[in-house]
């Protein structure tokens, strides 16, 4: 890739201070997948019976590192995890699936485990063979220096077209136990998870069975990866993975209805939420952060697909690159969302100025007011139907030129 991109503006001024997580060591190395002079592979290595929960790709056309996890997922158990950048091993047939078999092959002798309990994402360009020998010796060096800290590494170690590493952390307590949770993503495009190209790995050191494990995550998605879109892409290999070791030594849950759960609960969801934000915030060539909001629809579903429907519109997106507050291009993007909608109820607002009120321009509305409001690093549009109590919110961000200069040197 030709293309550097610099910093985005809306990167987070600070990176959280992630501390370790009891039961999950790791390291990175430079393993030649694609790119010259930077870490390209990362290795974690995870107590023995740590639990796994993953939630991937619906694209019809998912990598070969999404259908091994898949396929191993019903074991329940994880002692590793190898994720590389540069390729994604996708549309790669019988050699990406030979692939992934001797990525783990390599990777569980490094470790001394099963190779069932090895789990892989791959990022990167689409269509090109990995060559997984290009591990062996590599993973078994690798594994010698595994350890609890920085998680600044295996951030970056994911990254391809990312400009900052994403960290999030929290902590909760169990039956009295203090437990943490850190979580790793990258992702700037090809970005519209449907379960993002993202890649995203919480750990925690909770004890909770494999099934509970799962169905935290399943929820946790809905609202944060999942109301998340770029580009209106949906990848061949989103993968959002979690690993619960145990090491904290409080109580094992198997029940996700479980009070005890509460705060780990809520810490999951704040942790999912910040991972995703981060993602928007660094979408290809982003400027601007937009937070969709829409009010007063017939369902949340179809407040979420009205939301999206706004969301992933170029015209309304190069609108807010632009600093136009085109609401025209909002209500052309609410009428072929395909939910029920009535033009003369419609109600939309830019942050707390409302532009446009029971199907026409608001009489109080102020062009210069509005102008400024768009200079704004982060903007808020909602949209209220006025048919129903459905409501939701999903983030992107701007449309600009560097997106298409970003893509257009992709494999160069």
């Amino acid at each position: 890739m030709s293309h550097a991109s610099p910093v985005s503006p809306l990167a987070p001024k600070t990176t959280p201070d992630v501390g370790p997580v009891a039961g999950v060591r790791f390291a990175t190395a430079e393993a030649g997948i694609r790119y010259k002079g930077r870490t390209d592979v990362l290795l974690v290595e995870m107590d023995e019976g740590t639990s796994v929960a993953g939630v991937f790709t619906r694209s019809k056309c998912p990598s070969a590192p999404v259908e091994w996890c898949r396929d191993n997922l019903a074991g329940g158990r994880a002692r590793a995890l190898v994720v590389n950048s540069g390729n994604a091993n996708a549309f790669t047939g019988q050699k990406g699936r030979e692939a992934t078999a001797l990525t783990a092959k390599i990777a569980a002798r490094a470790l001394g485990c099963a190779e069932g309990e090895i789990f892989l994402a791959s990022t990167g360009v689409i269509g090109e063979p990995l060559d997984a020998t290009k591990y062996d010796g590599v993973l078994e060096e690798t594994a010698t220096r595994l350890a609890p800290l920085p998680w600044i590494d295996p951030a970056r170690a994911i990254m391809t077209t990312d400009t900052f590493p994403k960290l999030a952390t929290a902590s909760a307590t169990i039956d009295g136990v203090k437990v943490r949770i850190a979580g790793i993503a990258k992702g700037a495009g090809m970005i519209a998870p449907d379960m993002a190209t993202m890649l995203s790995f919480v750990f925690t050191d909770a004890a909770i069975a494999a099934p509970a494990l799962q169905d935290l995550l399943s929820k946790g998605v809905v609202d944060s990866f999942n109301a998340v879109t770029v580009d209106g892409d949906t990848s061949t290999s989103d993968t959002l993975m979690m690993f619960a070791t145990g090491a904290a030594g409080a109580p094992m849950i198997a029940d996700p209805k479980d009070a005890r759960l509460a705060g780990f609960r809520r810490a999951l969801k704040g942790v999912l939420a910040d991972l995703a934000e981060q993602v928007a915030r660094d979408g290809e060539g982003a400027r601007k952060l937009v937070k969709i909001h829409v009010t007063g629809a017939v369902s949340k579903r179809s407040a979420r697909r009205i939301a999206m429907s706004i969301a992933n519109s170029p015209l309304v997106k190069t609108a807010v690159a632009g600093e136009d507050a085109n609401w025209g291009r909002i209500v052309m993007a609410v009428g072929k969302a395909g939910e029920p909608a009535e033009r003369d109820l419609l109600t939309i607002s830019f942050g707390d100025i409302r532009v446009a009120h029971k199907g026409a321009r608001d009489p109080d509305y102020d062009e210069a007011e509005t102008s400024a409001y768009m200079k704004n690093e982060v903007i808020d549009i909602t949209v209220d139907i006025g048919l129903g109590r459905g409501s939701d919110r999903v983030m992107t961000c701007d449309l600009t030129k560097e997106y298409i200069a970003i893509n257009g040197d992709y494999r160069s």
